[in-house]
């Protein structure tokens, strides 16, 4: 990890399938990504990139609590301060991941983010208990997808269109 990267992807798994998106992610930005869990982001990390990454799963409906609370912290710190920054988001889910995304989208407009890329939700398909709380593992094309937005992520960060 390059603490100095412009790239920050901050994420939160319980069951590994957002965790292996932001991996997947960082991997394609090659060299160019904070990769951050999101109990241990700080409004410092928020401030210091360039553009964000957002990965976790959507859990009823929504976002994780664990994301919640990264943006819970770091809201108002950063606030007025990071505008026009790029972001994308990063949802495993059960079925849609819209919730999740809605809520993020939600969030980040207080900051005043861009969204620089569609939505990338993976479907992993969970609807009962056993499913939904089983470890997880993300299909190669799934992973394809997730190291392509981490690597235009980073090219457009280094190209100054971001």
């Amino acid at each position: 990890m390059n603490p100095d990267a412009p790239l920050l992807i901050v994420w939160h798994s319980r069951t590994g399938a957002a965790e292996a998106m932001a991996d997947a992610a960082s991997k394609g930005a090659d060299g160019e990504a904070r990769i951050v869990r999101a109990r241990d982001a700080q409004p410092d990390d928020v401030l210091k990139a360039k553009a964000y990454l957002f990965a976790c799963p959507e859990n009823l409906a929504t976002m994780s609590g664990m994301m919640k609370e990264f943006f819970d912290r770091c809201y108002y710190p950063v606030l007025g301060r990071i505008e026009g920054r790029a972001y994308a988001t990063a949802i495993s889910a059960g079925s849609d991941g819209e919730g999740a995304t809605r809520q993020i989208d939600r969030i980040v407009a207080g900051w005043r983010l861009k969204r620089v890329a569609d939505p990338l939700i993976v479907n992993c398909d969970a609807q009962d208990a056993a499913s939904i709380l089983a470890p997880k593992t993300i299909a190669p094309e799934e992973v394809a997808r997730c190291e392509e937005l981490g690597a235009a992520m980073a090219e457009g960060v280094r190209m100054g269109i971001f």
